[in-house]
């Protein structure tokens, strides 16, 4: 009975070994997820308007508002978008502006109200 056990093991381990050796000849396919970012999105109990690096050493987003545990990581594509027109000090802007910015570069808003929520982002250089 005793070789028939060392038999038995043998086969349950080669046969581990195979089912092994196949996952690394046919890995599975990765699946690039195209879904755009949503921003703002609320993670926890805080609203962000950028991709964040939150428990992750790579920025990522989240696909509905409130996080629901759908995500990705992010891309060159993903920066939040200018909200126009926006209030900043007593303004309306519909562009990009260069005012306030010490170093002469243009931003928007990211949000409606610059002067209430103070989120936002470099415009293009060219801008």
């Amino acid at each position: 009975m005793r070789p028939l056990v060392g038999w038995v093991a043998l086969f349950l381990c080669m046969y581990g070994l195979k089912a092994d050796l196949i996952a690394h000849l046919h890995p599975p396919r990765i699946e690039i997820i195209t879904t755009p970012c949503v921003f703002p999105f609320m993670y926890g109990t805080i609203i962000y308007y950028n991709c964040v690096t939150i428990r992750s050493d790579y920025a990522w987003c989240s696909l509905d508002y409130k996080f629901q545990g759908r995500w990705r990581y992010c891309t060159g594509r993903d920066p939040p978008k200018c909200t126009f027109p926006f209030i900043f000090g007593n303004k309306l802007f519909k562009t990009c502006t260069k005012e306030s910015y010490i170093l002469n570069r243009s931003w928007c808003s990211l949000t409606k109200n610059y002067n209430e929520d103070g989120k936002w982002k470099q415009c293009s250089p060219h801008k």
